[in-house]
């Protein structure tokens, strides 16, 4: 009894800038585009959440 497709563990899904895109299908494309959206949207939470701790101790100190 072999395993079945949908049974396998599916490959974490990573990405390199600058890697080859030509040997990459449209859904795979498609798997890496959603991932990268996804950081984007973590590193600007990040950087908001910075830039307000930022200010705030700047006008702490100013005070």
């Amino acid at each position: 009894m072999g395993i079945e497709e949908d049974d396998r563990p599916r490959k974490k899904i990573s990405h390199e800038i600058g890697q080859d895109l030509s040997l990459l299908s449209v859904e795979e494309l498609t798997e890496r585009i959603a991932l990268l959206s996804t950081e984007v949207d973590r590193l600007k939470e990040a950087m908001t959440k910075k830039r307000a701790s930022k200010d705030a101790a700047n006008a702490f100190f100013k005070s």
